[in-house]
């Protein structure tokens, strides 16, 4: 039993969808389904059951996923150990403002309980680089939040989460159920910096750049504090903590944005691939 193999299992057991599991892979799905059958082949048990919405686990499919992340999270373990021997591993985390205090505070600290002998720096990215520095080189993996340009990565999403416009409490939206970001053309938009990714710009300030003689915004305080004081417009998800005389408002014609771990596409290394394993079982545990 290969441990390839048990991957591609235990991506499939997590995504409840063999498409899913693939493009979390970045492999396609036929190679994907047979590699599956041929492990139910050499095990003599059905481990998934196939619905219209995906598959789901049967008991053995189970089993064999408490076996398998234990001894996959074991593997990645030795092989840390093994390379740390030759000096003090080190993993570079990135993230964006308004997710640091997620990282430092809860995945950090799940991941230094498993591998304490990993030093891991944390590097804080500004509202110009989506990617919280990965595009850089400046990280090894990073909690942001799509969409932008994610060509050369691979993602796992943790979270889809709807945004909301967010205005003044004395704008006449304010009251709104929610609005339509088509039928507001005449919006005045926070400013991104000029070489932000053009994706993560379009889908942020609604396809504008801002005016050009507006000073850029670089964070999430600076963008509120535009709406609160100088009646910009922008976006945010809907549960950001605004201050008081804002408002958020739901947006209808607006995808939901999603959290997602993120990391080059080359085969990640034994740290990286422990990162976003932990990580994302600290980010969906209770509490």
């Amino acid at each position: 039993m290969e441990l390839r193999v048990l991957r591609y299992f235990v991506a499939v057991a997590e995504e409840r969808h063999v498409g899913r599991a693939a493009a979390r892979l970045h492999m396609t799905q036929p190679p994907l389904s047979r590699a599956v059958h041929r492990l139910e082949t050499d095990l003599g048990t059905a481990l998934l059951v196939r619905t219209p919405a995906g598959v789901e686990l049967t008991a053995a499919g189970q089993g064999l996923y408490d076996d398998a992340r234990s001894l996959l999270d074991h593997a990645d373990r030795v092989e840390v150990r093994a390379r740390s021997r030759a000096g003090r591993a080190t993993l570079a985390v990135g993230s964006l403002a308004d997710a640091a205090e997620l990282v430092g505070g809860r995945l950090v600290s799940a991941f230094r309980a498993r591998h304490p002998d990993v030093s891991v720096r944390v590097h804080e990215a500004d509202l110009g680089d989506p990617s919280a520095g990965l595009r850089a080189g400046l990280v090894d993996v990073a909690l942001t939040r799509l969409p932008f340009t994610d060509d050369g990565l691979r993602c796992r999403v943790l979270h889809s989460e709807p945004v909301g416009l967010v205005v003044r409490d004395d704008d006449p939206l304010a009251a709104q159920p929610s609005v339509r970001l088509a039928e507001l053309p005449d919006r005045r938009w926070v400013r991104l910096p000029p070489d932000t990714d053009p994706v993560w710009t379009a889908y942020w300030t609604a396809g504008t750049r801002g005016d050009r003689d507006d000073a850029p915004m670089r964070t999430i305080q600076e963008c509120l504090q535009a709406v609160l004081w100088d009646g910009r417009s922008a976006l945010a998800p809907l549960d950001q903590l605004t201050p008081a005389g804002l408002v958020i408002v739901p947006v209808a014609d607006r995808p939901p944005s999603r959290l997602v771990l993120a990391w080059p596409a080359t085969e990640p290394s034994p740290l990286v691939r422990s990162f976003v394993r932990i990580a994302a079982e600290a980010y969906h545990r209770p509490g």
